[in-house]
């Protein structure tokens, strides 16, 4: 399959509430949808999320770098040979956005090509386990929207949003456990919040609260300081921000880490699937990210969860529900905590193109 068309649109979906990140405060996120079409018809689409002070790009810078310098580099390549679209880019550096969003596309495409859907052909179940993400707010505000989620979805993991100060965060496990009882289980990210003196007072006193999974409480790299820590952890540190590649993810398992983070929207199905591998070989385990996509490219990324070789410490994210508005033409249901694959393997044919042209940016 060689790329015969390519097509890029930009698009603006609103946040139900107003959500605050680590990095910024924001009501609504923006989207590139990537369609690449083969020379014998095949389509693939990929998802990305455009956020400058998060990943790097805009839209316009995005558009330039797929244009001119990362799609020209697939003339020639056969789009059904992930060996040889890796091999394409073997030589640039960064660009993990752009990269991202071809490695994604070229699956789906092969998906279609195939005519099996890609959770199918990975030996995957029909339907995954999500949870939700409850973001920074007070900690009652944070209670009652974990109560309402659990109830509404059927819900029974939680990753609740720290770094608003040790006590504020342990009132927030607190009134969220006396919220939605004793069953549903709690990891905490606190986005690198904390500064690395005293951080295993923290994540000591976060675990006697009930959290048994603690995502980057600290600055983290794959060094001395991050052995000790994790040696002396009761709970595995779920390492997300610094492991964006499986060179990363290589430094932190030769250090002992317990549990890593693949985002198949940051770094691409491929090298997450190589990060998976690799954890699998240190018997690591690993938690499936989503990167705040909308229904659309949820529907390709929790896809990842098939096949993976290692332990899903953490259900992935539901974060797509968090939108007033979609893409697609039906919502994928989310019942008794879980979601149902697609039985399609033409994801392009799920695509709301009259929505995307209405929230166009």
């Amino acid at each position: 399959m060689k790329l015969a068309g390519w097509s890029l649109d930009f698009y603006r979906l609103a946040y139900r509430r107003p959500v605050t990140w680590a990095y910024a405060a924001e009501s609504s996120s923006d989207y590139a949808l990537l369609k690449l079409t083969a020379d014998d018809g095949a389509v693939g689409i990929a998802e990305g999320v455009v956020k400058p002070a998060r990943t790097g790009f805009s839209p316009r810078s995005l558009a330039a770098t797929l244009e001119d310098v990362m799609l020209p580099r697939l003339k020639d390549i056969d789009l059904g040979d992930a060996a040889a679209v890796q091999k394409a880019f073997g030589w640039v550096e960064g660009n993990l956005s752009a990269r991202a969003l071809i490695d994604n596309a070229c699956w789906s495409m092969r998906a279609a090509a195939a005519g099996k859907p890609l959770w199918q052909a990975w030996g995957g179940k029909p339907e995954i386990e999500l949870l939700w993400i409850v973001t920074r707010q007070a900690p009652a505000l944070m209670a009652a929207e974990a109560a309402q989620v659990c109830r509404k979805y059927g819900l029974r993991h939680l990753k609740l949003k720290g770094g608003q100060g040790r006590d504020t965060d342990l009132r927030v496990i607190a009134e969220t456990r006396a919220a939605v009882g004793p069953k549903i289980e709690f990891s905490m990210d606190a986005n690198r919040h904390y500064p690395q003196e005293g951080i295993a007072d923290y994540i000591k006193a976060i675990a006697d609260a009930g959290v048994t999974v603690v995502e980057d409480p600290c600055e983290m790299a794959a060094d001395r300081q991050f052995e000790n820590l994790q040696g002396e952890s009761s709970v595995p540190l779920l390492v997300d921000f610094p492991c964006a590649s499986k060179a990363d993810a290589a430094l932190f398992l030769d250090r002992g880490a317990r549990a890593l983070m693949i985002k198949p929207g940051r770094s691409g199905l491929s090298e997450s699937r190589e990060i998976d591998a690799l954890c699998a070989g240190s018997g690591a385990s690993v938690s499936l990210g989503m990167y705040y996509e909308s229904a659309l490219g949820a529907l390709l990324a929790l896809q990842g969860a098939a096949g993976l070789a290692s332990r899903l410490i953490l259900p992935p994210e539901a974060f797509f529900p968090m939108l007033t508005e979609q893409v697609t033409k039906h919502l994928p249901a989310i019942n008794d905590g879980k979601m149902k694959f697609p039985q399609a393997a033409d994801l392009e044919r799920l695509v709301d193109w009259k929505a995307v042209k209405r929230f166009a940016l």
